[in-house]
Order: structure tokens, then C-alpha cells, then sequence
């Protein structure tokens, strides 16, 4: 019988929890009693270093239920660590991991079928939005647009799937061979291959609490996620360059041209304009090469992407030292 873990990262998350909690344990006793999931299932709460009281509630429901389990990071590192910390801690106690978001926008009424799949042979099952009919027309959009963007700058990503995947254990050994400190793993996993599938479910509102990644988050995630996955960027402003030198040359024999013929070569206007329109230009060009040498600076450092400062699993608690 599968033994099967829910990861589910949490930050400022004491106004939701509790809710999850239940619902999650409600939803694993029928799968158990089903024979879809085997007693050792449990579900980790990973606290990505949450300023409330989101570990004291973890830890006092570890104790209740012997289902709940949870990590804890010495600090905040953002989503995407906190998932990777939870993953790595719950492959070695599984057959398979689910990842869900704590607001319970992630319907939990679809877990059967991702279950159903790993035991047809799927290593990896994405959670994927039927639709959005319930974000807004800013949200839709720019949420569409970006994954088209991914797909036209060759970055293989699976449309309309956030985190909601499951993957089994041989995905997830093969996860962690991947090293790199700029985590995008919408982008990562599907690099991985083994035969995958897709589960389709509308996404709920969220239940209690704030949204955990406002716009600028979400515009800081999105670039990180383009310039994790692809040069081509880099290749636009190569493209770029030549493009101004042939209109350079263009221009230069045309005033040429005109200064030879006695034609008035004066213009304010358009001198001014260009100057401005290549000063900007540049400035583009110098931010996209810096936040790619950024990103190398981060990746040669090779520092730790997580520490985990205590770990609840099965009844055990285990506390890291903190360097």
C-alpha cells in the first residue's frame, strides 16, 4: 500500500491552519480507509520561518494527531525552499510526496486521482487549473501571458500548474541532483522526465488570511523563473545590437549623403530623441546581463538554500544545530 506524504509549506499561515489541519486529516483517514494510502501516510508542515504562531500550531496538533508532522526552518526562505526542504525530509519516509498550498485553494477532493495515477505508473502528476474563471481580468491575463511567454523562450513548463503536483521516489532522488540556489521548480521538474500525467480542478478562494504573494512578489518570481530557464534574453540584446548598428549605418550614410547634396542636416529633435531612445536602451541591456551575473554570483557561492532548525515526523522530534 502507498505511503504517501502532503508537503505543504507555511508562512504567517495561524488564521488558515487549523482549517487545513482538519481537512487534510479528514481527507487521509478516507483515503487509508479506502486503501488508497497506508497508515504511515502523514502530512509535514514545513514553517518557512513565520513571524505568528504558525510552528506553536503545528507542534500542538503533532501532538493530537499522530498525522501531522512538520519542519522547521531556522529562517525565512522563501516558497519555493521551504518546498524543497519539506520534499527533501519527506523522501526518505515514502513512497510518494503531494505538494499543496496551505490556503486550501488546492482541491483536496482530486488527491484520489493523483494517487490513481502513481499506481497506473506515473512518477510525477501535475495539479493543473480546469480554468480561472475566478481571477480577476488583470490576474487571468498576466498569469496566461507569462506562461506563453515561458513556452515562446523554449522554458518546458507545464500550462496553469503551480506547486499542486505529486512525485514519487525516484523523482524526487532525482530532484536532488539539482543543485542550483535560484529555485524555479514549475521549471525544474518537468526536466526531470519519467512518465507524468496531469490532474485537472478548479481552484478554490482562499479560505482565511492574505494572499502570501502580492504583485511584486509575483513579478520578482516571474523573472526569476525566465532567467533560471532560458538565454535568450541574453540573445535579444545581441539581436538588438546589431539591429542598431545596421540603422547606425544607415544613418550615417544618409547624413552623409546629405551634407554632400547640401541639404540641411540640423535636427534637435530626432538627435535628442535617439539619445535618449539608446541611453535607455543600454540601461535595459546592463540590468538584464547584471541580473544574470546576479544570479552567478549567487550560484558560485554555493551557500546552503535552507537549514532546518526541528523536525516532528512520526511521533519523533529531531532538532539541528544552527550554525
Amino acid at each position: 500500500m502507498t505511503t504517501v506524504y502532503f508537503v505543504v509549506p507555511c508562512y504567517n499561515e495561524e488564521e488558515v491552519l487549523p482549517e487545513t489541519i482538519k481537512r487534510l486529516t479528514a481527507k487521509l483517514e478516507k483515503l487509508i480507509a479506502a486503501g488508497k494510502a497506508s497508515e504511515d501516510s502523514r502530512m509535514l508542515f514545513v514553517d518557512d520561518g513565520s513571524k505568528d504562531k504558525t510552528w506553536s500550531i503545528i507542534e500542538q496538533y503533532s501532538e493530537e494527531n499522530r498525522y501531522v508532522g512538520g519542519v522547521k526552518l531556522s529562517r525565512n526562505r522563501g516558497h519555493q525552499n521551504a518546498l524543497l526542504s519539506g520534499l527533501m525530509t519527506a523522501k526518505e519516509h515514502c513512497d510518494c510526496v503531494i505538494s499543496l498550498d496551505a490556503d486550501l485553494q488546492d482541491d483536496i477532493e482530486v488527491l484520489d486521482e493523483f494517487l490513481d495515477k502513481y499506481e497506473e505508473g506515473c512518477e510525477v502528476v501535475y495539479g493543473v487549473r480546469s480554468s480561472r474563471k475566478k481571477d480577476s481580468f488583470f490576474k487571468r491575463s498576466t498569469a496566461q501571458g507569462y506562461y506563453k511567454f515561458m513556452k515562446l523562450l523554449g522554458v518546458d513548463i507545464v500550462y496553469n500548474h503551480a506547486d499542486y503536483r505529486l512525485m514519487g521516489s525516484r523523482a524526487l532522488d532525482a530532484l536532488s541532483e539539482y543543485d542550483e540556489v535560484n529555485l524555479f521548480l514549475r521549471g525544474i521538474v518537468p526536466l526531470i522526465g519519467y512518465r507524468s500525467d496531469y490532474v485537472y480542478y478548479e481552484r478554490n478562494e482562499r479560505f482565511a488570511g492574505k494572499s502570501k504573494y502580492p504583485l511584486k512578489k509575483m513579478i520578482r518570481f516571474a523573472i526569476d523563473g525566465i532567467t533560471s530557464f532560458s538565454v535568450k534574453p541574453l540573445k535579444l540584446i545581441s539581436n538588438l545590437g546589431i539591429i542598431i548598428c545596421v540603422l547606425s549605418v544607415i544613418g550615417f550614410i544618409y547624413a552623409l549623403v546629405s551634407l554632400c547634396m547640401g541639404v540641411a542636416a540640423s535636427g534637435w529633435t530626432s538627435t535628442i530623441c535617439s539619445i535618449w531612445f539608446l541611453g535607455g536602451l543600454q540601461m535595459l541591456c546592463i540590468g538584464i546581463v547584471g541580473t544574470y551575473v546576479g544570479k552567478i554570483y549567487h550560484e558560485v557561492k554555493h551557500r546552503p538554500r535552507y537549514r532546518i532548525e526541528k523536525t516532528i515526523i512520526n511521533d519523533e522530534e529531531t532538532e539541528s544545530p544552527i550554525d
